[in-house]
């Protein structure tokens, strides 16, 4: 498990300082916080253009976790779905409004990766 939580944080480093010109995190990913929280409470609320950003966060995710899971040969999210990763990042934007959609994406993949290690010590 370890090797796990290293192998993120050096993927999370290098996704952040490797590149000194523009940003290699792209698409929704760049995207504030404070964004994707008009975006879910818009699509929870029925409003058609937030539902339709919200979809843009849910696609971006469920790639930048597949990419993730190919490349660690397991699954970074344990078993959580979709709707409630989503809603777990909502939570963490809530208490970080400036951050990142990667960074609370990130968040949640070292969440669930502790949780498992917990599980299995």
């Amino acid at each position: 498990m370890i090797k796990q939580i290293v192998l993120l944080t050096l993927l999370q480093f290098s996704l952040t300082s490797l590149y000194a010109a523009p940003p290699q995190v792209l698409g929704y990913g760049v995207k504030p916080c404070e964004a994707y929280l008009v975006a879910y409470e818009g699509w929870d609320t029925g409003l058609e253009e937030q539902i339709e950003q919200y979809l843009h966060y849910r696609d971006w995710l469920t790639g930048f976790v597949s990419g993730l899971n190919l490349a660690m040969g397991q699954d970074v999210l344990r078993g959580v779905e979709a709707p409630g990763a989503m809603r777990r990042i909502q939570l963490y934007c809530d208490e970080h409004p400036t951050e990142d959609f990667f960074t609370a994406s990130m968040s949640l993949i070292k969440l669930l990766s502790t949780l498992e290690q917990g599980e299995t010590e």
